[in-house]
């Protein structure tokens, strides 16, 4: 590829994608709606060709794709940052159960959908994918815009659109087994295929809870803020790499690495870091996309564009319904959600870009999909600024046999949850059996990847000549040793496990005392041949001779009977350390958190964000100075500074740029609120941090300043300048105090910018 080449298709793509954005702001629409058009009008299909067959811009398919990958790895990046467990826990349950209930519905919908338009079985499981998740982005900007991130129907269609990223990597996992034998591959089923991935996020998310946060630890007290991001930027690629050889897209590793430094206190300054990366790529990945599509081959699927945009936001809108209704929702709360999660984005983007390079979806499938997140971007506003009006309207005209239903339901709910929360066995074994799935996933990922492990790694070994077979069997042992810590930590949680059981399930019987082993010896006979039946199906065996495993499994042995107490340890240490990673305190404003305001429909009130400009004219001003209150009658309810949340603040609380203010009050107070809080004139002053400096200025015969006290002069205050030393004679002084007189001949040491500088000077003499 012609580096020069690829330069000019850089520097053309930021440019448009900078004019358009601007133009997109202006006009209050998404900004991803103008960059794929941007990528329409300069890509090699654009519609201006017909004035001049050299009009386009960016012609290469070759170039436009390593531009689509490149984005791509950094918009999976900023996607996985807005995940983590921590996360995931303060949603809870029901909510990844709507997710999960939805995305099924909406999986069939398509599939009825695909089935009646005469698709194969390809187009229409990659049609159900395209339409099965949301655009966080997208819908975050909407709420933003319709002033519900803080309503309680809000922050839950916020939490879906992010659990929807993760359904989305899901299926991608799937698309890529499916697609494989199309592209010479290996033939996988879904289950193998989701166990895989399983296996890869867990040794992946491991391995990186275990040393990014310490990596991160260390460049934060001993580099500066560039090592960091070339550090996090090599690690974020390594694993897309890593992802890629093992067979999943790189869009998973990408969004891994995010996910992981999201469970990291670093997660804030890495965000700042990547902010002009994350948002530069994430255009490029846009754009490049609408210099895929081909307008002229797609406007005759104007009918499939306007009819799959229907199915989207009705079927959707049902699909989290039923989803918010199964797990107890209200149905008026449901609806509200359902109809607020409609829009399609960057994902459905990437899943159809993976069809059309893999040859298994025609061109114009690119079209399709950003017609539809169109009219979906577009209906997403009216939507949900109406979500709750729609909601309230379909709970009042349900039908009653309907109502019963529900309110029977989620009676036998709450009982359910009432009888789990008694289930004593369950209680007491469930964090035990959580730990073994993981364990088994670690133990499944370290087997199965082994042999690219092996690939890897396999040049620093010893060669044959050391002794036959040398770099398998040193490779093995290792490895071998590695998978051990899981397995020890696998046999105590199975061994803990049978003898709860046995006690539980004992009690009350005669013969308790001789039933009771007997039960726990049967749980670990079960659970060993279990064991033994798993590992034998993942241990590999290609490439090896017949007694290479043995020798590695031999001399594990020996290290399970020397080394038991020190493996127990290590497996110890692993779990306080991964337990330290995922259990951090959050200070921060978040979209997802709970709990929710309470219903407050009668007050009319509301909560809005509203984020400093780097130039606002309230700055460095406090909140008793601004008067919000007497002003615009809303009041500052929180203040999020560097990701440290202060809530409630005083009236002497000053604010600076970037702050993410909450305003409460009603829709018209808090709007005015934040017009007044984003104001930036022409002739604001700007920070002139870079020129200060330090200067003697010589207090002269008949100066003013002869004879006064620094406190009573105060030359911070009139000039802006501190007093840093004063020269008298043979005398020094370093940070005099306020008490000090300034005399004739002085020659006082003064810290500040020119221009203050300056005003000091001609101040001192004056007469």
């Amino acid at each position: 590829m012609n580096g020069f080449e690829f330069i000019q298709d850089l520097a053309v793509v930021m440019l448009v994608a900078g004019f358009v954005g601007w133009l997109c702001h202006r006009l209050r629409i998404s900004v991803i709606v103008g960059y794929l058009a941007a990528g329409v009008v300069i890509g090699p299909y654009t519609p201006l060709g017909s004035f001049s067959s050299s009009f386009s811009l960016v012609s290469s398919v070759v170039r436009i794709e390593t531009l689509s990958q490149v984005g791509l790895v950094f918009l999976m990046f900023s996607i996985g940052m807005k995940l983590s467990l921590r996360k995931l826990r303060r949603m809870g349950w029901p909510l990844v159960i709507a997710t999960v209930v939805g995305a099924v519905v909406m999986y069939n919908l398509a599939r009825f959908v695909g089935a009646g338009l005469g698709w194969g079985q390809v187009h229409t499981v990659f049609l159900a994918a395209m339409l099965m998740v949301s655009s966080s982005a997208i819908i975050s900007k909407v709420l933003q815009e319709v002033g519900a991130t803080h309503e309680k129907s809000g922050q839950m269609a916020m939490g879906v659109a992010i659990l929807e990223d993760v359904v989305a990597v899901v299926m991608l996992t799937i698309l890529s087994s499916l697609i494989a034998p199309m592209r010479g591959g290996a033939e996988h089923s879904v289950g193998s295929t989701l166990g895989m991935l399983g296996a890869f996020v867990v040794v992946a998310g491991v391995g990186g809870l275990l040393t990014v946060p310490w990596l991160l630890r260390k460049l934060s007290t001993t580099a500066d803020q560039e090592q960091l991001t070339i550090v996090v930027a090599g690690l974020l690629f390594m694993l897309a790499i890593f992802a890629h050889k093992a067979g999943f897209s790189v869009a998973l590793g990408a969004f891994l690495l995010g996910a992981i430094v999201a469970e990291t206190p670093h997660r804030l300054q890495v965000d700042r870091t990547f902010e002009g990366m994350r948002d530069l790529f994430s255009a490029v990945f846009f754009v490049a996309i609408g210099m895929m599509i081909n307008l002229q081959s797609a406007l005759p699927l104007w009918w499939l564009i306007l009819l799959l945009a229907v199915v989207t936001l009705v079927g959707r809108t049902l699909a989290l319904t039923i989803g918010m209704l199964v797990t107890g929702s209200p149905t008026r709360e449901a609806m509200a959600v359902g109809l607020s999660v409609t829009p399609l984005g960057e994902f459905s983007f990437i899943i159809v870009q993976m069809g059309i390079l893999a040859k298994v979806l025609p061109d114009h499938f690119q079209a399709v999909v950003v017609g539809v997140s169109l009219l979906t971007t577009l209906a997403a506003p009216l939507l949900t600024r109406r979500a709750s009006q729609i909601g309230e309207w379909a709970d009042a005209r349900q039908p009653g046999w309907l109502q019963h239903w529900l309110d029977y339901y989620h009676g036998w709910l709450e009982r359910l949850t009432l009888l789990q929360k008694r289930n004593l066995i369950w209680q007491l074994s469930r964090k035990r059996l959580i730990q073994i799935g993981i364990e088994v996933l670690l133990v499944t990922g370290l087997l199965v990847f082994s042999e690219s492990a092996f690939e890897a790694v396999s040049r620093f070994l010893p060669d044959e000549r050391l002794f036959r077979n040398a770099p398998r069997i040193i490779f093995g042992v290792g490895l071998a040793l590695i998978a051990l810590v899981p397995l020890v930590a696998i046999w105590r949680n199975i061994a803990a496990v049978a003898m709860l059981f046995g006690e539980m399930s004992t009690t009350g019987y005669s013969n308790a005392a001789k039933l009771r082993p007997l039960v726990e010896a049967g749980v670990k006979v079960v659970a060993g041949v279990l064991m033994a039946l798993w590992l034998s199906a993942i241990i590999p065996l290609d490439g090896m001779g017949r007694w290479v495993p043995l020798v590695a499994l031999v001399l594990a042995a020996g290290a399970v009977i020397f080394m038991r107490s020190k493996l127990i340890f290590w497996h110890s240490v692993l779990e306080v350390e991964l337990q330290e990673r995922l259990v951090q305190p959050e200070r921060h404003f978040a979209t997802t958190a709970s709990p929710w305001l309470a219903e407050h429909g009668e007050w009319n009130l509301g909560l809005i964000e509203c984020v400093l400009p780097d130039l606002a004219d309230c700055r460095g001003r406090t909140l008793g100075e601004l008067g919000l209150r007497n002003k615009f009658g809303c009041v500052v309810a929180g203040v999020e500074r560097q990701g440290v949340m202060i809530g409630n603040p005083s009236t002497e609380l000053a604010l600076y740029p970037h702050d993410k203010v909450l305003l409460l009050g009603d829709a018209g107070q808090t709007a005015a609120g934040k017009v007044f809080l984003s104001q930036v004139t022409v002739t604001a002053s700007v920070s002139r941090f870079d020129e200060v400096r330090l200067e003697t200025v010589e207090v002269p015969v008949g100066s003013m300043l002869a004879g006064w006290t620094l406190a009573e002069l105060s030359p911070s205050r009139r000039c802006g300048v501190q007093v840093a030393g004063l020269h008298r004679g043979e005398q020094r002084l370093l940070n005099p105090g306020g008490e000090e007189y300034l005399r004739v001949g002085d020659n006082v040491l003064v810290l500040g910018s020119p221009d203050q500088i300056a005003a000091f000077r001609t101040w001192a003499n004056q007469p």
